[in-house]
């Protein structure tokens, strides 16, 4: 059976681990494209247009994305960022698959404009265990703190909108369910019964 390229959306609540579980993906994962995504902020050094972003001021966002060529675009300290439709299209003519780690409310838009994407909610294996990780940060305020974890709940209210969940209570175990997650995707076009299980125990 053919493999066939897709796009995936990775979301979870601040502290769950998605990052660092995206990352140990790529790692092994070799058919994974990467995206350039948009920003309005100005390069940094050593960063280049077209590479490290594609830099654009506001009025040539505004334009892009009032033309729908954004899949998914949020406000991030003051500035802009977004993933452009073009760039993803891109990766999958090119036949690898994207994997795009946005927010749950960036991950239903990407859905609503490519409703083959494949959504994965990352949660943690408690509530108590997210406010664990992410006190033991040490990088925020109990304010802080008290806000990730109300928009946490309210994203995990959302979870059952999502394809796949995976419980991140072990990375090695959780990064083998995505992987898994994947090459179910990329070969059948949907999730065997086992990946729903493990997803959800």
């Amino acid at each position: 059976m053919a493999r066939r390229a897709r796009v995936f959306v990775v979301s979870g609540p601040s502290g769950v681990g998605k990052g660092t579980l995206v990352s140990l993906l790529r790692e092994r994962v070799s058919c994974l494209g990467l995206t350039v995504s948009a920003t309005t902020r100005e390069p940094r050094e050593g960063e280049k247009d077209g590479v490290s972003y594609h830099f654009m001021d506001d009025a040539e966002f505004d334009r892009r994305l009032a033309a729908g060529e954004f899949l998914e675009w949020a406000w991030v300290h003051a500035h802009r960022y977004g993933t452009l439709r073009s760039e993803v299209e891109r990766v999958l003519a090119g036949g690898e698959s994207v994997v795009l780690e946005i927010d749950v409310q960036g991950g239903l838009a990407v859905r609503s404009v490519m409703p083959d994407a494949v959504l994965v909610f990352v949660e943690p294996p408690s509530m108590a265990e997210l406010e664990r990780r992410l006190r033991g940060r040490g990088t925020e305020s109990e304010e802080q703190v008290s806000l990730r974890l109300e928009n946490a709940r309210s994203e995990m209210e959302r979870a059952a909108e999502y394809d796949v969940r995976i419980v991140n209570d072990d990375l090695e175990r959780a990064c083998s369910e995505l992987q898994e997650v994947i090459h179910t995707y990329e070969m059948d076009g949907g999730p065997s019964q086992d990946v729903r299980d493990q997803a959800r125990d």
